[in-house]
């Protein structure tokens, strides 16, 4: 039962600006090491994520880049199997590792979010986000911090271990079976319900700004990976996706109503990621290849 968990925060919405990273390596099922650090993204900090970690320019001055901790990663997590709460964590480390042009290394990737749908069947539907399924389990963790998120990931799946009594080889094939589901598009409306087997099942997402693809492509490839898709946002939503052309427009005021209101709620805490398409659409092929 050897394994290890990563978490990583970003700075702004690109999912390749990590500014935080942590690892915890499991070994028995016991936390045997961690290590975790600060990252300079080389990149600018905005402050909706500022306000979600905690972490700005001044904290990363210092700071190494991602390339620079390039042999603590292969370190920990090159032939290992490789515990992340859904595909952000999994798909900014992919991200990073081609901002740097760094080959990928030799992984075994496990979603702890795709173990807990398969042990607790309540999160089919009400969402199983980090500090939802910890809350079931009984396990307290301040959120937000990549290495007190990664070691979070980490006893999920022990404890969906001890509840399903398989182990951790039998968890990485039961990952890949399907949850009977029968997909069907919704016609023109642009909102969905998400299939309940995808790998971001208990996200809600919401589409803003101009698309590269059409917004009802857009949003049956989401539903087909989890996504309950919503055609505004509200206090229920988890992602905002906003097009390309419009994410630079973070500084300025050119927003849309969507963007504008995601930016509020955030602000009083509620959890929403705005990501750009592009993102988007790493996400998406990260999910179809899992």
């Amino acid at each position: 039962m050897d394994f290890v968990a990563i978490d990583v925060e970003t700075a702004n919405s690109d999912m390749a600006s990590i500014c935080q990273i942590g690892i915890a390596k499991f070994s028995n099922g016991v936390l045997v090491e961690e290590w975790v650090s600060l990252l300079n993204p080389e990149d600018y900090f905005h402050f909706i994520n500022i306000d979600i970690h905690g972490i700005d320019e001044n904290d990363v001055v210092d700071a190494p880049k991602f390339s620079d901790v390039l042999y603590k990663l292969k370190y920990f997590m090159d032939g290992s199997i490789c515990i992340c709460h859904t595909h952000f964590d999994r798909v900014s480390i992919a991200k990073a590792f081609q901002k740097y042009s760094i080959q990928p290394l030799n992984i075994t990737w496990l979603d702890s979010a795709r173990v807990a749908r398969r042990t607790w069947e309540e999160f089919a539907w009400s969402g199983y986000g980090l500090a939802n399924v910890c809350r079931k389990i009984g396990y307290e963790f301040n959120h937000h911090d990549a290495l007190e998120d990664a070691k979070a990931s980490g006893q999920v799946v022990l404890a969906a271990i001890k509840e399903s009594k398989l182990d951790l080889d039998m968890w990485v094939k039961r990952v890949k079976q399907p949850i009977n589901f029968e997909y069907s598009s919704q016609g023109a409306a642009i909102q969905r319900i998400g299939n309940p087997e995808g790998d971001l099942n208990g996200e809600v997402v919401v589409f803003t700004g101009a698309l590269q693809m059409p917004r009802n492509e857009a949003a049956d490839l989401a539903s087909k990976i989890g996504c309950n898709v919503a055609p505004g946002v509200t206090k229920e939503t988890t992602l905002l996706v906003v097009g390309d052309q419009d994410i630079a427009k973070f500084a300025g005021k050119e927003k849309s109503a969507k963007h504008i209101k995601a930016e509020q709620l955030i602000a009083k805490g509620y959890g929403i990621r705005i990501i750009q398409e592009s993102d988007f659409n790493d996400l998406i092929e990260s999910a179809q290849q899992a």
